[in-house]
């Protein structure tokens, strides 16, 4: 009896020390912050993706379950996808003791790029687009130095959330921006080699890699206009500034249809490849982009 009443007081003593073995538990939009949140806290946090791998971020509805998971979530990282404009709102009216962060703060964040100009060689100040008002670009995560500070964002809001666990996470986040500082100057080593020549550009068809191209001196030539296919007519002027050009490659993602580049490619005689900027892994993500561009950018 004795052996008992002492195992048991032992054990409660001892329960405190166990408290993080229940997970801070984390909401996030898309699969490369989960990547992010999950380098950052390890074991000791449990995180919830709202959009699944292939969904497209733009019409995506969560479904029951998700929700169910979400209303036992304590953060909410926001990075402004457009899912986000219907559906941020209602996480907060629903769940009260939910805490939405944007994980952007602190970022100057471009406006979306809508079409290609047809004049490529015009000036790197207007290099990209014309622009739907007051759409800003949520694809922040592929640039190195701001994935570190949306990094840093989400460090700070679970240290503030969990503070008895707030050294490890630190810790964690130390490591993750040194190999983000890494990364960013294998990258700009890579492309400074062309910098001489004039900024190098690549066709897309949709415009997720402007941060991408304005780190390291690159220009993206979008397909898509104003988040839809483009007309007839104007895929012919896309198909003549790829001529123009000497593109090759058209890169596609598999969120979208590739109808249209499916099209300018056959005119022009290029390959479609395929990169996904909502794949886990960012470091590979990020890596293999900056291979295909390298050697596909004119």
């Amino acid at each position: 009896m004795h052996l008992f009443v002492f195992i048991f007081v032992l054990l409660m003593g001892c329960l405190p020390q166990f408290c993080w073995a229940s997970p801070l538990k984390v909401a996030v939009s898309i699969l490369p912050q989960k990547y992010f949140v999950e380098r950052i806290g390890g074991d000791r946090v449990a995180v919830e993706v709202m959009i699944p791998p292939g969904a497209n971020p733009a019409v995506y509805d969560p479904k029951p379950d998700q929700l169910r998971k979400l209303s036992e979530c304590q953060l909410y990282f926001a990075i402004r996808v457009p899912f986000e404009g219907v559906w941020v709102q209602k996480f907060r009216s629903m769940y009260s003791s939910l805490e939405v962060v944007d994980v952007t703060e602190g970022m100057e964040l471009m406006n979306m790029a809508a079409h290609t100009h047809a004049d490529a060689d015009e000036s790197h100040a207007h290099e990209h687009h014309h622009h739907e008002a007051g759409l800003k670009d949520p694809h922040v995560w592929l640039s190195p130095p701001y994935a570190a500070l949306m990094a840093k964002n989400m460090l700070n809001a679970m240290m503030r959330k969990d503070p008895e666990n707030a050294s490890y996470y630190k810790a964690n986040y130390e490591r993750l921006s040194s190999e983000i500082a890494a990364l960013d100057l294998e990258l700009q080593k890579r492309f400074s080699r062309h910098a001489k020549s004039g900024p190098r550009k690549f066709m897309v068809f949709h415009p997720a890699w402007g941060y991408f191209a304005k780190t390291y001196g690159l220009i993206q030539l979008p397909v898509e206009l104003e988040g839809k296919e483009p007309k007839p007519a104007q895929l012919e002027k896309f198909i003549q500034l790829a001529q123009k050009e000497g593109l090759k490659v058209i890169f596609v993602q598999p969120q979208f249809s590739k109808r249209s580049a499916e099209v300018i490619a056959e005119a022009i005689g290029a390959r479609l490849v395929t990169l996904d900027p909502l794949a886990y892994d960012w470091f590979k993500t990020l890596r293999e982009a900056a291979q295909a561009f390298d050697e596909n950018a004119n």
